[in-house]
């Protein structure tokens, strides 16, 4: 106990900070739509073995060297079907939209990339490839994350300012600060509030990312069901930081999105129950992760 912890284990403590929210909001909500269809593991892709996470099939396994068909069109589903339900909910609403883009998948999809920019979402970096990172070395990584902001500006006219690899590595955090343009890096859910970590250039800002208040529990275990237990939970984990947020301690809410899993009828609807209940209340900031990250570096800017 007497070396140097790399961990953070007290954060804000007692008395975290007043974010003050735009409009004296009670409640900072953002949603997050994952793209990663066509970005998966595939031996299309080049990957060693076909995708296994997050799909409709429970205990699903890489098949070394073959396409798995099955997940194959799970995927497709999402940027065929998937994509444009969601899409039409959350413009219709006119709901602020980040997406976790992964460039690969981006790139092989240019009307949904469209539609994205005509709907003025923020499009952040969810990496190059949507794999696992946890075995690259630094410097595969930082060559991957370098390519993927090359065809992510090339896609959508404009660089990430935000970055999330998600299945990332112990060099994540560190390489996208060290890159030195993002605005905001999410490979962390150590929080409810934004806050800074020592980079190379001085401070990194985090807006940690959530895997609880999430539509992958519709695949993995502990998980949901029906769409009523997810609207359940989103529900309450909104009722608690609103409530808080009343009292004096405003937080934020992560929302995340997959095209594939809250895509199908039966759980979009659990989504849409739920904005329509965020939005019959009054102090609720609903922003893109890149509107939280540009307040927070003017609001609470690096000590």
């Amino acid at each position: 106990m007497t070396q140097p912890y790399p961990r953070d284990l007290r954060g804000y403590g007692r008395t975290p900070p007043d974010p003050q929210w735009p409009g004296q909001a009670a409640i900072a909500v953002q949603i997050v739509l994952n793209y990663e269809e066509g970005g998966e593991n595939s031996i299309l892709h080049g990957d060693a073995a076909s995708e296994a996470f997050l799909s409709e099939i429970n205990g699903a396994v890489p098949w070394p060297g073959q396409r798995h068909m099955n997940m194959e069109s799970i995927y497709e589903y999402g940027a065929r079907a998937g994509f444009w339900r969601l899409w039409r909910m959350l413009t219709s609403r006119r709901v602020p939209v980040t997406v976790y883009g992964v460039a690969t998948a981006l790139q092989r999809s240019p009307e949904q990339v469209a539609a994205m920019l005509e709907a003025d979402w923020e499009i952040a970096s969810h990496g190059l490839k949507w794999i696992d990172y946890r075995d690259f070395s630094r410097e595969a990584e930082q060559a991957h994350m370098r390519e993927a902001i090359r065809i992510h500006t090339a896609v959508t006219g404009s660089r990430p300012l935000g970055w999330y690899t998600g299945r990332s590595s112990v060099h994540t955090l560190e390489l996208a600060a060290e890159e030195g343009g993002f605005l905001y890096t999410a490979d962390a859910y150590a929080d409810e509030l934004p806050y800074w970590m020592a980079a190379p250039h001085g401070r990194q800002l985090v807006v940690p990312y959530t895997l609880d208040a999430n539509d992958m529990r519709f695949s993995v275990p502990p998980g949901v069901f029906a769409a009523e237990q997810f609207f359940a939970y989103l529900k309450d984990s909104f009722d608690v930081l609103y409530a808080e947020g009343l009292a004096g301690s405003a937080k934020m809410l992560s929302v995340g999105l997959h095209c594939r899993l809250i895509g199908r009828p039966g759980r979009a609807a659990a989504l849409a129950r739920f904005l329509d209940y965020v939005m019959s209340h009054d102090r609720v900031w609903i922003a893109t992760r890149q509107d939280i990250a540009r307040h927070w570096h003017a609001v609470h800017p690096p000590g």
